[in-house]
């Protein structure tokens, strides 16, 4: 039986996921969204370079295919928030941005062209353009799903949040991981397809906001910023977030022992403050 007091209790909540040996993926969505607040599932990409393990997940799981050619984003966001178990192979993807980044299709003019409105010139929005880390080639196709029902092993973990979230998210991966600074990198756009890309190549998180492209096609119209974490790194972070909750009473960094990650009442003023009342 759920004892909804425990999870609303966070210390209390904390200790009792702090007492598996290993969080599942579903205690990581669940924590984020209970401490951290997250309103999205975190989406889980897997990369398939093997037909034989293809094959193996076609036959064994339920998924959907795309009726058209999408962007990722579009992948992304059916995942995040309709909960849709995604596989796609190249003929999936009719942005050509994604198809450069994961091998494809080659270095072409019109690759290049399509940057020319973050470039003074031709000359420097190739240099853009070759500035991108790629996929080695042979990949044969990707899937989406959300981080509870993924089936796989995620190679890369996908979100999207508020800009204080993503603070505490950075803040905790390298708490957990004794690696400062957090450094973020930001391309000229791409910012999901080479974004994912980028993290399963270099094995280090990035926070990163939208690109034009994953602005309008992927429903980030509320300001969301991307965090996109190696697969095997979230639940070191999210363990440390749930220590951490342990020891000061709640999750927030601005208000440390508060419950909520986003209160910002004039911290310092003398003004607002509540106290028992005093006896009579």
């Amino acid at each position: 039986m759920i004892d909804s007091l425990v999870i609303l209790d966070d210390v209390a909540f904390a200790k009792a996921m702090l007492e598996k040996k290993t969080l599942s993926n579903a205690d990581l969505v669940f924590s984020l969204r209970n401490l951290l607040r997250m309103k999205y599932y975190p989406v889980a990409v897997k990369y398939f370079y093997d037909q034989a393990e293809l094959d193996e997940f076609k036959k064994k799981n339920e998924y959907k295919v795309s009726a058209h050619p999408f962007t990722f984003c579009h992948y992304l966001a059916a995942s995040r928030q309709r909960g849709d178990i995604l596989l796609s192979g190249p003929k999936g993807i009719g942005c050509t941005n994604a198809h450069f980044v994961w091998g494809w299709k080659e270095h072409d003019e019109g690759e290049v062209k399509s940057h020319l409105k973050y470039a003074k010139d031709m000359a420097q929005a190739d240099r853009i353009v070759r500035s991108k880390k790629r996929l080695e080639k042979g990949l044969l196709a990707f899937a989406t799903a959300p981080l509870h029902k993924a089936m796989f092993k995620p190679d890369v973990i996908h979100g999207l949040c508020d800009v204080l979230q993503a603070y505490h998210l950075g803040n905790d991966w390298s708490a957990a991981h004794d690696i400062f600074p957090f450094e973020m990198t930001m391309t000229m756009n791409s910012s999901a397809c080479h974004g994912v890309a980028a993290v399963y190549l270099t094995k280090k998180p990035n926070i990163t906001p939208m690109c034009s492209g994953s602005y309008t096609a992927g429903k980030t119209e509320q300001g969301e910023i991307n965090w996109i974490w190696p697969g095997e790194q979230l639940e070191p972070t999210v363990r440390w977030m749930l220590q951490r909750t342990v020891r000061d009473g709640g999750a927030s960094y601005p208000r440390t022992g508060e419950t909520y990650p986003g209160f910002n009442m004039c911290k310092l003023c003398p003004f607002l403050v509540w106290h028992k009342p005093t006896k009579e």
